[in-house]
């Protein structure tokens, strides 16, 4: 399938005001020192070059979805918080991420907790180096679709959507015959689109959990989906 050409679904005044988002989480989230991370039971230490984890992310969601027999696949690892979760149930957990210092990092982390043999971490650019099926696809993709200005923006945006685009054009290649997708996104990026995205890939999304709060005087949403093939 050929690369769309990403288009804000919203108005000009609501894309200026997330640009303007974006620039203070930029501005906000440069670290120089090491940080610890302690969540659900799970140990992550994360470099200054790695995206750390999200309180609003997926990882408690995801105890709730893996299965012990579930070949699982984190994509976008970041400091590998997701794929630890995962590997509590499961012992067939692959975490991909196009950062080689969240390799790294999440790869010491798995050892950090005990679970090095139940987790192979690789540097991939989404699917480029792993094998399917999987019966479980992970992914805490960047919400905002402007250009990022390093590794750990790129966590946050992903310019056009070219990432978020490319993933849904591959991933039912990579399910299983009972594989879903796992997937948290905000209304701090673009919901309309993603949602187009599921549409156009002949997929299916049901709401999970939904976080909502007011910050920056914006009120903003946390959703995560579970997607699948529609059958």
């Amino acid at each position: 399938m050929g690369q769309r050409r990403y288009e804000p679904m919203m108005s000009a005044e609501r894309a200026e005001r997330l640009r303007l988002w974006q620039e203070r989480v930029y501005l906000g989230s440069r670290r120089t020192q090491t940080l610890t991370s302690e969540q659900l039971g799970l140990t992550v230490v994360v470099p200054p070059d790695v995206y750390p984890p999200n309180p609003n992310g997926l990882a408690e969601v995801v105890l709730k979805e893996v299965r012990t027999d579930d070949r699982v696949l984190d994509m976008g690892t970041g400091s590998g918080i997701n794929a630890l979760a995962a590997a509590t149930k499961s012992s067939q957990v692959v975490a991909v991420d196009i950062n080689p210092s969240s390799v790294l990092c999440a790869r010491d982390n798995a050892a950090r907790n005990g679970v090095s043999d139940r987790i192979s971490v690789l540097e991939s650019d989404l699917f480029a180096h792993v094998r399917g099926p999987f019966d479980l696809i992970m992914f805490d993709p960047p919400f905002r679709w402007f250009p990022p200005r390093d590794m750990v923006e790129r966590a946050t945006t992903d310019e056009n959507y070219a990432t978020l685009t490319a993933f849904f054009d591959q991933a039912r290649r990579f399910l299983s015959a009972r594989g879903r997708i796992l997937l948290t996104f905000g209304t701090t990026g673009d919901l309309d689109y993603l949602h187009l995205l599921i549409q156009q890939n002949h997929l299916t999304a049901e709401e999970l959990r939904r976080r909502e709060f007011v910050k920056d005087d914006l009120p903003v949403a946390y959703l995560t989906y579970r997607v699948q093939p529609v059958r």
